[in-house]
């Protein structure tokens, strides 16, 4: 252990009575027990029993893989820990945990499991073998198979040919220095715990999350997946080029359709290899994995036979001569000799290269003018490590496509005409090539390094193995690259080393012909090397793909997490195959090898970019045995393969990253609702945390000023949201985005009600959901719903990002209410929002706003703008209208204007004021004239004090209750009997209220709100009483108009037909005034709007008029059908300035 600590783990038996609970008691004859001496128990093999609670089935939520719920019938009886018995089912004894951990063990990754089911041919539970597996065979030597391959025995020897040793250095010392970096991030995260099924993919996606983790998931799987089409065509040119070219199907005989009918054998190919391969991966893997050994003996034998070819070189070296037209290599094609003229017998003729190059066989033939100006000469392909050739093939020699294979400082005379080479026998180069191209080229080669982290569950150490074996093969590797650059620069000829395919060698391969003691050796041994990668990309790509399925982070792919009875992934086997197939139709080597580079870099980029995050954020599960790291290594890392993927093909770059941008970002929209404790919600903590310390800094200006909500919810007894559309106005709200909390509030205790919490909280965020409202969740309990909002509006939010405005639902039932708790607590929210400097937004009749759904094709948003609050009232407007809800409305926007005011001004600067808020509206200023009060005011105003004082009266004796309600009654009753010729009659009826007297008040209430309603529909507002225009002359005309005697007697005075109104407070009869006169303007022009608002007036300092502050409040809103009385909060929102 680190710093030389050391932990003592002790185990306490529990004893009852004196005797010892434990199965290890011995019993003598006598029948007394005797208790065995207490020993010291290895942890890992305490209880070494078979896990009798496990279900094999990971729990990530678990500290250990195999931990499960504990069997519900199984429980501590002992009475030592009796204190802990109720948590038993929960949080399970440390001995049970300590089983657990000592009998755990993982499933091969790759495909023991199956292997298994496929031999049981019984459902029988089979005997649990633990991992045996070092780090030699079960790390190391899987990352040199999967390391050394394809690349090395068909396009080494290219690479240096083209880029000199020199840059063939610097490639190779890239990528491995890329996968290095690579290599140490992995080991850290592949050391951070246990690795379960899924290797690199579970590792990239538990820390970075489910977006970043599927897409860079779904990329690997892409890139291992053309990697097996890569290695086909591996095999596939090895068969066609070096093995049996007589097996063509497609030949041209046309040299420059020679290409293309390779591409079309290629195809052909390469369909019917994935097509056997795909089928032997179906029927049985376990042959796959036992051909393994016999693939990777292939592998190191061909390695072997270079080094012993390059020693062997040095002293005797072969026999490959090279023919030479001047400083231009010829194909061996047509001739079998390199010379103009050969002597038979005794006579001097023309030699078969003689009759490519001539018309004729003669000598004076008309022969092509480079082949008559220049000799043919013969040199030593590979003329050993003991010559000097290494000096002509340390700098680059890049060619163009089409461009002849010639040999540097060897004479040569041109030709005076251009000159046709079409049929002649000269070496082409198929491509152009350039250090960018070969280095995609050349990457694929070293990928291979997670062979190790994807076996994972089969070693015994895992957490030592992978780092060790790991860095050990790429180290290995890497000086096998680097070693065959500098030998193969060494050795061969730099045309050779250019001659991809060897024509001019016979069509020999050419690294076969270095090796010892054959190039059978090479040939061969790279057709099974290759056949067996290939095999095994087949293999390990559909588990891949099924552990991303099972995981159910994409949805659509989750049909390719079935398969076999035995969990064989036949789906993904088969889109697997048919993604590989497209690798085999574009046919070339060389084109499918930067496209799998670039998935594979990204995946590597990905993986340092992990491992720098949590090294980084310091997260306190981040705790790796493998210690060699620094997260300057792994930002150097993903530095490193971000820049190899734009070397490579800045194109190909780019489309991968859109492939992974579109995956991660389908992920998101889908909601991938999974939490894996990954770097990307600590990278989000850290940086809400950095932006909530910047937003305390200062107030919001008021170019930032936008709605953050604090939405007040009511629940029914079933924890269900009782106004939903308050959900919905929220989401049309949010064109403005910031900040939106849902609240609510449950009357209790907390430790009684905290699963009735758990359930309003789901309940609310299924609905939020539904209606794609983004924000958070908060239920609170109190003794009170009272205290419990004031709770909420106070402690809502977190430093700088709290609400400023709160949405609530007009209480409908507000005089039904039990007591004055629920007109109260609403007055007090009100009070305590403006207290708190908080905007209010109160909705009435909310039920009828429209859902998300609906579409509104036309009609007016109305805005009665009476008092500056802020510019609130026409910032709301505007961000509705962002919404498709309500985009098809105008915004219309209404003024008062008093008698002194001059209205035609006011309506020229209030139409400047809206140009230069960049708001489009309609403005009218209404004139609201200083009429006399109406005596439905004062009926309606001693209705309320009447009302006012029947709930004062409720906290009295029931004798006394009864006696006053029924004065009350009596005298409205009375009062109702007069009648006035200019308002309607009113009519109270009375009532037995012995047993409702809240009841009798709500009653008399509404009979005289069904009159004023009446009322207001038979007496029109004459339309000379509301004027666009003041002049002096109407002025003096209302002032006559209203000194003219009544006609009829009781309204001449007033007073006298009803005494009690003399004795109404007068501060009462001027709101209620104000409240009837507002309404009767705004239901006359904004009756048929689809929405109304308008300024909501604040509550009376004095507490005792909370009654009728609310009464105020629904005569105001009486006749809308939807209206939202808005309240600013004290600062301005809403600035002409940019």
């Amino acid at each position: 252990m680190s710093q030389s600590q050391r932990f003592l783990v002790t185990t306490v038996r529990s004893q009852i009575d004196g005797h010892v609970i434990d199965e290890m008691q011995n019993k003598d004859s006598n029948g007394t027990s005797a208790t065995q001496e207490e020993s010291s128990v290895p942890i890992l093999e305490y209880l070494r029993e078979p896990n009798r609670y496990g279900d094999g089935v990971p729990k990530e939520s678990s500290p250990f893989i195999n931990s499960t719920d504990i069997d519900k019938g199984i429980l501590y009886e002992g009475k030592n820990l009796a204190l802990f018995e109720e948590e038993m089912d929960r949080n399970p004894m440390v001995s049970s945990l300590l089983n657990r951990l000592a009998n755990y063990t993982n499933l091969t990754q790759g495909v023991r499991e199956h292997e298994e089911a496929e031999n049981n041919e019984e459902p029988k539970k089979k005997e649990i073998k633990g991992p045996r597996m070092g780090t030699f065979i079960g790390v190391y030597l899987p990352c040199l198979q999967n390391i050394l391959g394809v690349i090395l025995f068909l396009r080494l020897t290219w690479i240096v040919g083209a880029a000199g040793i020199f840059g063939s250095f610097w490639i190779v010392f890239m990528c491995c220095a890329c996968t290095s970096l690579t290599a140490i991030s992995m080991s850290a995260i592949a050391t951070n715990g246990v690795v379960p099924a899924g290797g690199s993919y579970y590792m990239i996606s538990r820390s970075l999350g489910p977006e970043f983790g599927g897409a860079v998931g779904l990329c690997f799987y892409l890139g291992t997946t053309f990697a097996g089409a890569m290695y086909i065509l591996g095999t596939i040119e090895i068969l066609l080029t070096y093995i049996v070219p007589s097996a063509a199907i497609f030949k041209s005989e046309d040299p420059n359709k020679e290409s293309q009918a390779m591409l079309n054998n290629m195809r052909l190919y390469g369909t019917c290899t994935i097509a056997l391969m795909a089928t032997v991966v179906f029927v049985g893997v376990k042959y796959v994995n036992k051909l393994a050994l016999v693939f990777l003996a292939c592998v190191i034998l061909s390695i072997f036979s270079i080094y012993a070819g390059v020693i062997k070189s040095g002293f005797s070296p072969p026999d490959f001569p090279l023919c030479l037209l001047g400083n231009r290599t010829l194909a061996w094609k047509g001739f079998d000799k390199c010379a103009k003229i050969i002597i038979e017998g005794n006579q001097t003729v023309t030699s078969q290269l003689w009759k490519v190059f001539c018309q004729e066989s003669s000598f004076n033939a008309t022969c092509n003018e480079y082949f008559e100006l220049n000799n043919v000469t013969q040199v030593q392909g590979i003329p050993g490590i003991a010559s000097k050739v290494i000096f002509d093939n340390i700098w680059s020699n890049y060619g163009t496509q089409g461009e002849m294979l010639e040999i540097r400082g060897l004479p040569s005379i041109p030709a005076s005409d251009p000159e046709t080479t079409v049929g002649l026998p000269y070496v082409f180069s198929d491509i152009a090539t350039y250090f960018t191209m070969l280095v995609g080229i050349y990457f694929p080669s070293v990928t291979g390094i997670m062979a190790g982290s994807n076996r994972s569950g089969d070693l015994k150490d895992a957490q030592k193995s992978i780092p060790t074996g790991t860095l050990l093969a790429i180290i290995t590797t890497s000086f096998i690259y680097l070693s065959c650059i500098i030998l193969f620069g060494a050795c061969i000829e730099g045309v050779l080393l250019r001659d991809k395919f060897g024509e001019s060698v016979n069509g020999n391969l050419v690294i076969g012909i270095l090796a010892w003691p054959s190039p059978w050796v090479i040939v061969i041994g790279s057709f099974f090397s290759t056949c067996g990668a290939g095999l095994q990309s087949l293999t390990g790509a559909p588990r891949l793909m099924q552990a991303i399925a099972r995981d159910g982070i994409v949805p659509f792919l989750r049909v390719f997490g079935h398969g076999k009875a035995n969990g064989e992934p036949t789906w993904a086997l088969l889109l697997t195959a048919g993604i590989c197939e497209i690798g085999i139709l574009i046919a070339s080597l060389d084109s499918v090898a930067p496209i799998l580079s670039m998935f594979f870099l990204m995946c590597y980029m990905f993986v340092n970019l992990a491992c720098a995050l949590q090294t980084l954020l310091r997260t306190p599960n981040w705790r790796p045995r493998f210690k060699y790291y620094h997260w300057t290594l792994s930002f150097l890392g993903m530095s490193l393969c971000l820049a190899l993927m734009f070397i490579c093909s800045w194109y190909y770059a780019l489309v991968a990253m859109v492939i992974a941008g579109c995956i991660y970002k389908y992920i998101e929209y889908r909601g991938a609702e999974k939490e894996w404790g990954d770097g990307i919600r600590g990278l989000s903590l850290n940086a809400a945390r950095y932006a909530l310390l910047r937003l305390e800094d200062g107030p919001t200006h008021t170019k930032n000023w936008r709605p953050q909500l604090l939405i007040l919810l009511n629940l029914d007894p079933e924890q269900n949201v009782k106004h939903p559309r308050l959900l919905s106005l929220t989401t049309q709200l949010k064109a403005g985005k910031g900040l939106t909390i849902v609240g609510s509030v449950l009357e209790g205790i907390f430790l009684e009600r905290h699963s009735d919490v758990q359930n309003a909280e789901q309940n609310i965020k299924a609905l939020m959901a539904t209606e794609k409202t983004k924000g958070f969740c908060h239920v609170v309990v109190s003794s009170n719903r009272r205290d419990g909002v004031s709770h909420l509006i106070q402690s809502s939010g977190l430093g700088g990002m709290k609400h400023n405005t709160v949405l609530a639902a007009w209480p409908e039932l507000w005089r039904q209410s039990d007591g004055p708790a629920g007109w109260k607590g609403f007055v007090d929210m009100v009070r305590e929002t403006t207290a708190a400097h908080q905007a209010l937004l109160v909705t009435k009749n909310i039920d009828n706003f429209p859902t998300n759904q609906e579409r509104f094709a036309g009609g007016t948003i109305d805005v009665w703008w009476i008092v500056h609050d802020g510019g609130l009232l026409m910032l709301l407007p505007f961000l509705l209208s962002q919404h498709k809800v309500w985009r098809k409305c105008k915004m219309r926007i209404f003024t008062v204007a008093q008698i002194d005011d001059n209205s035609i001004q006011m309506k020229k600067d209030l139409q400047l004021f809206l140009y230069q808020l960049r708001l489009d509206a309609e403005v009218e200023v209404v004139e609201l004239l200083d009429n006399d009060i109406s005596a439905f005011t004062y009926e309606r105003t001693l209705v309320m004090e009447q009302r006012s004082q029947m709930l004062k009266q409720m906290q009295l004796s029931r004798n006394e209750r009864e006696r006053e309600i029924q004065g009350i009654t009596d005298e409205s009753r009375g009062a109702t009997i007069r009648k006035n010729s200019a308002r309607p009659s009113l009519e109270f009826q009375a009532m037995d209220l012995e047993d409702v007297p809240k009841e009798e008040a709500q009653l008399i209430h509404d009979k005289n709100a069904a009159a004023h309603s009446s009322a207001t529909d038979r007496l029109a507002v004459p339309s000379e009483r509301v004027h666009m225009t003041w002049t002096k002359e109407k002025i003096i005309a209302e002032k006559n108009k209203n000194k003219e005697p009544l006609a009829s007697e009781g309204v001449r005075d007033i007073f006298n037909m009803k005494p009690e109104w003399g004795n109404l407070n007068q501060s009462n009869v001027r709101r209620m005034h104000t409240a009837v006169k507002l309404n009767e303007v705004v239901v006359n022009r904004s009756q048929d709007a689809r929405l109304v608002l308008l300024n909501m007036p604040g509550p009376p300092k004095n507490r005792q008029g909370d009654e009728n502050y609310m009464e105020f409040l629904e005569v105001l809103t009486e006749g809308l059908n939807r209206a939202l009385m808005v309240r600013g909060g004290g600062s301005e929102v809403i600035t002409i300035y940019s």
